[in-house]
């Protein structure tokens, strides 16, 4: 090591020297030159004075000038990273070392010609900057050269503020094994000009074409401003391409002038949806959960979770997480206390079948507001285990429920899913039954209830997308249920706003329904998945196509026939209307189901027909 340290020592002393060393030859030969400059470069012309007065100052003129260099730090940088500061610090060396050469030579009464100032700085500002900025120079054009035959070639789409940085990142580095062929555009404006040497192509309608001439290997989406709709086209369009694809997150990064080469992120197919992020009222959020006693039942789920995540950040008086499942509760803990350190933070284990626990906390926290997350998801499964998915779904609710009424809670917000609407499935049913004991709830007692449902979310436990992933890490075959199967699909930020929201447009009853646009078909999502990987569909990954699963139905609903729909302030999000229930009939329906649970009857799917008509096992395919 101590070796190593003389020979690195050595080097820059060495490198010192040479530096000092040409600026002496520089600043001697920028003094001649300036009287030459005077007399066309012709040096048998220069007057015998003017000249005398040059050798005489010359050793003036080295010394001034070396120090001059030293105080600028000009023996100081890595020139091979030098840019506008190395540069501006070069031009004010050789104005100042010029200055006060032409003061020294003004007090020895040395004459020189009037030009001969002008000329001495700019000679020695040439020399030097040659000097130090040659090694960059010729390191970058080998550079280009190995690039050229071996480098990435890239696309870059979008000629903005962003495109630029990206590109002059890219140009400007001597480390990069990138090579940008082409600029892409829908501003006719800017076609045929160049950014940093790169010509702008033409518009997305030259992606594929000019994809294919160049061969490029990877395309860089620029667009951090553009609308989630646009983003999805352009996505579209280079997905006939066989390059890989790479997109900035956000308008933020220029916000923030954080625009570079490695804040560029894969595409991922959340970016495929093309619709714009639900906008929510933060101000609305922040007054009615700020200073609240807020409880989370389900909080270490994906939307529990983020729930939580939420909540924290709008400065509640304490949040009451309850989940059965440890490793999920501790995770979010932590999350929260290394995020959120100031945060009055409860973490609990419980089952909100357990009438008795779920009391015990509702008595001792006295929560002002409870998400109630916790439930069974999972379709198929609650198939082959009805009686868990009513005991802990439609039971579990109605003890969160009766045990909020009784504390002097608030707001109850449920979480449902529109697979409530009609439903096929066990899950479904059970959630439509939940979303009824909520409105009849709402009837009798001073807590507002209400609930709040939407359609898959992405990246969530047992969402689509995460199987897909693993089954092309293992090489396929990525299995699909059904060729037409549709969902709407939301990330898990998205559903949290909306659930937050709802809660503070809530006055009792309602059931929040989101507008998420256009539904996607599974298969497409499949497709797209691949392509991203990177992947050839049907010659590295195949797709097998398996029939729908006991339960499952080809698209999902949001809202009933029979409910009818309202707005409300945010025009994503609309209210279904409660629908009139014979309560009496009801409650003896849900007595006689809740003894069938305990007594494990296998007949679970006529009862709860009778509860809800809607629930139509038998129409898995419609």
């Amino acid at each position: 090591m101590e070796k190593k340290f003389r020979l690195l020592n050595y080097k820059l002393i060495s490198r010192r020297l040479f530096l000092v060393a040409y600026d002496i030859v520089a600043a001697s030969l920028a003094s001649i030159l300036a009287l030459m400059f005077r007399y066309d470069f012709k040096y048998d012309t220069i007057a015998p004075h003017f000249l005398e007065s040059a050798k005489t100052f010359m050793p003036a003129t080295i010394l001034i000038t070396v120090i001059i260099f030293y105080i600028f730090r000009l023996y100081h940088g890595l020139w091979l990273f030098a840019g506008v500061t190395e540069m501006q610090n070069i031009v004010a060396a050789s104005v100042v070392a010029s200055v006060l050469e032409g003061i020294g030579l003004y007090l020895l009464q040395l004459p020189v010609p009037r030009s001969y100032y002008f000329g001495n700085a700019g000679f020695l500002f040439i020399f030097i900057f040659a000097n130090r900025f040659s090694y960059r120079f010729f390191r970058g054009v080998r550079h280009k050269k190995q690039n050229q035959k071996n480098g990435i070639r890239v696309m870059i789409i979008g000629a903005g503020d962003a495109g630029n940085a990206i590109i002059k990142e890219i140009v400007s580095s001597s480390f990069s094994r990138m090579v940008i062929k082409c600029i892409i555009d829908d501003d006719r404006s800017k076609w045929g000009k160049y950014i940093q040497g790169i010509k702008v192509a033409g518009g997305r309608d030259k992606i594929v074409e000019l994809a294919n001439f160049y061969s490029i290997d990877e395309i860089f989406i620029a667009m951090p401003s553009a609308s989630n709709k646009i983003i999805k086209e352009i996505l579209q369009i280079c997905q006939e391409t066989n390059a890989k694809l790479r997109t900035l997150p956000g308008m933020y990064q220029l916000v923030n002038g954080e625009v570079d080469v490695s804040k560029l992120r894969d595409v991922e197919v959340e970016d495929l949806l093309g619709r714009d992020s639900i906008a929510v009222d933060l101000q609305a959020i922040m007054d009615y959960v700020s200073e609240k006693k807020v409880l989370v039942t389900g909080g270490g789920g994906s939307i529990g979770s983020e729930l939580c995540r939420q909540i924290a950040s709008h400065k509640p008086k304490q949040l009451i997480i309850v989940d059965i499942y440890e490793n999920n509760a501790y995770e979010i803990q932590q999350e929260l206390k290394t995020k959120y350190p100031e945060l009055n933070l409860v973490v609990l284990i419980a089952s909100v079948r357990n009438t008795n626990r779920v009391n015990c906390i509702f008595e001792t926290y006295k929560p002002d507001i409870v998400y109630h997350a916790a439930a069974h998801k999972h379709v198929p499964l609650m198939e082959d285990s009805p009686n868990e998915a009513i005991k802990n779904n439609v039971f579990g609710t109605w003890k969160t429920a009766q045990a909020a009424a009784f504390y002097g809670v608030k707001k109850f917000v449920m979480i449902s899913t529109d697979k409530a609407v009609n439903p096929t499935n066990i899950m479904g049913a059970s959630k439509r039954i939940c979303e009824m004991i909520i409105q009849t709830f709402n009837r009798h007692y001073d807590t507002e209830f209400v609930a709040v449902r939407f359609g898959n979310v992405l990246g969530s436990n047992g969402s689509v997308i995460p199987l897909f992933r693993k089954q092309i890490e293992a090489g396929g075959p990525v299995t699909v249920t059904h060729p037409d199967i549709i969902r709407y699909f939301m990330t898990i930020p998205e559903a949290v706003s909306l659930v937050l929201q709802a809660g503070a447009y809530a006055k009792g009853g309602e059931i929040f329904v989101l507008d998420m646009g256009e539904p996607v078909r599974i298969l497409d999502l499949a497709k797209n998945l691949i392509r991203l990987s990177g992947y050839k569909l049907g010659e590295d990954i195949e797709i097998k196509f398996t029939g729908l699963r006991p339960g499952e139905k080809l698209y999902e609903e949001l809202l009933m026939d029979e409910e009818g729909l309202q707005d409300t302030d945010n025009k994503l999000i609309h209210i279904g209307k409660p629908i009139e229930i014979d309560e009496d009939t009801f409650f003896c329906r849900l007595k006689n189901l809740k003894e069938a649970t305990e007594q494990e009857s296998p007949k679970i799917k006529e009862l709860i027909q009778e509860i809800v008509p809607t629930y139509h096992p038998e129409h898995t395919h419609s």
